[in-house]
């Protein structure tokens, strides 16, 4: 272990006289490679002291905190965020390049819902499980997208993956007329309906009796999620359940977005991406909508103002975006959640984390690292394989599944 205790600012001030004493040398031979070793070694100094730090974990009871403590190593060890590309903006834009798209084969299923719409599930069987091979109690992973998201991003490809290896199967739920099945009825999706969600989870439990299920959500299916937990209580066969990304005021999180630099890297291009949707299904949409004024909003904000927030019934925007907000329902969740935040994450500002809300539920715990972006959490030199977010997927997952006994009655 590199020990780091020593005086930043006599380190500072010796590393201003050696580089200027280097300068002097020339800016060529030795001078410009002592001046690049020079600024490597204060970097490296800076990205050990500033950046790479344990996360914090956060938990509204000891019988919770212990376990993951216990269970999931992940959540007591330092973050080491990749350290050519920390800086949140960075990570977030970079993790769908950077990041390998593991090989997956699903079976599609589409499931009718009431009101005639279909929502189309993506299943991993894993018939080749060891560890679980019979399919009547192999463990059920439910995965959720995020925004616009499907089965085919990165991260819920190694999420797949990572629980192929535990010998689990997975059900991806795609969101509405996202993954390329017709929309037959004037209905998407929004964070705060879980009409949908619930009828997913229902299926998957008649189809599956006897396999535990535990559901993971990213970004908005991490929103849903949690609001499907305030709103059912006790009353759902989830064993546990692991959010990442999640925005927990809509509010703070969409003036976050309209900020100068963030509206143009994020904003806009998630809102030109809504509006492909709905013109991809514009035939069926345009009857009940004003498909021309929803085509021309420039933000989220404009978008859910013209097309969500009518589509769902809601009286203003303002109320929509209340009744998205997790924030609200964190009080009534009776299932142990576990919730990763970044706290440079620009789509959920650190102010906005509930930290007090989670203090007061012993079902909850939350991890909160220094850095990670949004969905990104790369670390290694060149990320391509795994991610911190991962590894914590992997472990709580685990956890859940093989030692979920440790979790009856938290709040004991």
């Amino acid at each position: 272990m590199i020990s780091l205790d020593f005086n930043f600012n006599v380190l500072t001030r010796d590393l201003s006289l050696y580089l200027e004493n280097q300068v002097k040398v020339g800016l060529f031979g030795s001078g410009v490679l002592s001046l690049v070793l020079g600024f490597s070694a204060a970097y490296a100094y800076y990205y050990l002291i500033s950046v790479a730090k344990k996360p914090q974990l956060i938990s509204g009871g000891k019988k919770f905190y212990q376990f993951l403590r216990d269970q999931c190593p992940v959540v007591s060890e330092i973050y080491y965020p990749t350290f050519w590309c920390w800086e949140s903006r960075i990570q977030t834009v970079l993790r769908p390049f950077v990041t390998a798209k593991p090989g997956v084969s699903y079976r599609n299923e589409l499931i009718r819902a009431e009101d005639g719409g279909q929502i189309s599930l993506d299943w991993f069987d894993n018939d080749d499980s060891a560890s679980h091979p019979n399919a009547a109690t192999r463990p059920t992973v439910l995965l959720l997208p995020g925004l616009t998201g499907t089965s085919r991003e990165s991260y819920i490809l190694h999420m797949v993956q990572q629980s192929r290896d535990l010998g689990y199967r997975c059900a991806v739920f795609n969101n509405r007329g996202v993954s390329g099945e017709t929309l037959l009825t004037p209905r998407t999706y929004c964070a705060a309906n879980t009409e949908d969600l619930e009828a997913v989870i229902e299926h998957i439990q008649r189809t599956n009796e006897d396999a535990p299920l535990m559901a993971a959500g990213v970004s908005m299916g991490g929103m849903m999620l949690a609001n499907y937990l305030g709103r059912k209580g006790r009353e759902t066969c989830l064993k546990g359940v692991v959010v990442f990304s999640a925005g927990w005021d809509v509010f703070e999180c969409t003036a976050s977005l309209e900020k100068p630099l963030d509206r143009f890297l994020f904003n806009s291009y998630l809102t030109s991406c809504l509006q492909a949707g709905v013109d991809r299904h514009k035939s069926v949409l345009e009857k009940s909508y004003d498909i021309d004024h929803v085509m021309k909003a420039k933000t989220l904000r404009e978008f859910d103002e013209r097309f969500t927030s009518i589509m769902f019934g809601y009286p203003t925007n303002d109320d929509y975006y209340h009744d998205a907000s997790p924030i609200h329902r964190l009080k009534s969740v009776q299932v142990p959640m576990l919730c990763l935040n970044a706290a440079d994450d620009v789509f959920s500002p650190s102010h906005a984390i509930p930290v007090e809300a989670v203090k007061q539920n012993p079902n909850l715990a939350l991890l909160i690292t220094c850095h990670g972006g949004h969905i990104g959490f790369l670390e290694g030199l060149w990320p391509r394989q795994s991610t911190y977010m991962d590894r914590v997927f992997k472990q709580f997952a685990k956890a859940v599944i093989e030692q979920g006994g440790d979790l009856n009655d938290l709040s004991s």
